[in-house]
């Protein structure tokens, strides 16, 4: 479903060089330092990822801030370019896409959910629902009658069928985030990508949220990505991706009871 080889990104950096600096000027400067001269540095957030998700896996990337998660979970969703490497989403090479094209694949067969909810404020929980629904290609965008009435169910499955016509301003925040889920699954995405899906929730509704996620997912059969601190939500993936430093630290395979007593740990080579 999702292949990374070699996935790297960097950003060049401007810093300032103060006269006094030991440090020599990099060659091609086109002189020495002096005052208020600036230098350029490269930031390196990811190095050289290699990762593999399969069809209907539930995948939780955990790391410390500024271990490259979210960067991590932009690249496989082909919202953004890595510096090296490539990334293989549902069969198809992004790189091989220009921005027109990433974004349909997107519509097609991406769902998202978001820490912020990013609901659009002017919307009604029904009409926001209904976005990702107006975006799909003329083979799969569904009549106006049969996407309302998908929308609406997927708003009644997570207990909003009464919300419909409130705006996200009306709404507390487990709701707007129960919003955030009906919408990701509105398109009947292949993979969804959760970035903090239950970062600004309480516990009890962070709980509710995350149960809700894992229901929608096991019943849609997608493939979930999820980005979180969360140690208690990243317990319950099939893998949990360890990042540290922009590279995988371990890769820890977490096998049902049912199969298995014990749970392993892969180390994967950053």
């Amino acid at each position: 479903m999702i292949l990374a080889r070699n996935l790297t990104q960097r950003y060049s950096l401007s810093v300032p060089t103060a006269a006094s600096d030991s440090i020599p000027a990099e060659a091609g400067s086109g002189g020495g330092a002096s005052t208020g001269a600036r230098s350029a540095s490269t930031l390196t957030v990811l190095d050289g990822v290699d990762l593999e998700i399969r069809k209907g896996e539930v995948v939780v990337i955990l790391g410390p801030s500024g271990s490259g998660k979210t960067t991590l979970l932009g690249l496989l969703a082909g919202l953004d370019r890595p510096s090296e490497g490539d990334v293989e989403l549902a069969g198809i090479a992004l790189s091989s896409l220009d921005e027109d094209g990433r974004a349909s694949l997107r519509a097609e067969r991406v769902g998202f959910i978001f820490q912020s909810f990013h609901l659009i404020p002017t919307l009604t929980a029904l009409e926001n629902v209904l976005v990702p629904l107006e975006l799909l290609g003329r083979s799969r965008a569904p009549k106006p009658a049969e996407a309302e009435a998908l929308a609406r169910g997927l708003l009644e499955r997570v207990g909003l069928g009464r919300r419909l016509d409130h705006h996200p301003a009306q709404l507390s925040g487990g709701e707007q985030q129960r919003v955030g889920i009906a919408r990701a699954f509105a398109n009947q995405p292949d993979v969804l990508f959760a970035d903090e899906p239950t970062g600004n929730l309480d516990r009890k509704t962070g709980d509710e949220i995350a149960n809700l996620l894992f229901e929608l997912n096991e019943q849609h059969g997608t493939t979930l990505v999820i980005v979180t601190h969360d140690l208690e939500l990243s317990r319950r993936a099939h893998r949990i991706i360890h990042l540290d430093a922009g590279r995988v630290d371990r890769i820890e395979v977490l096998v049902p009871e049912s199969d298995s007593a014990t749970s392993e740990s892969n180390e994967a080579a950053g």
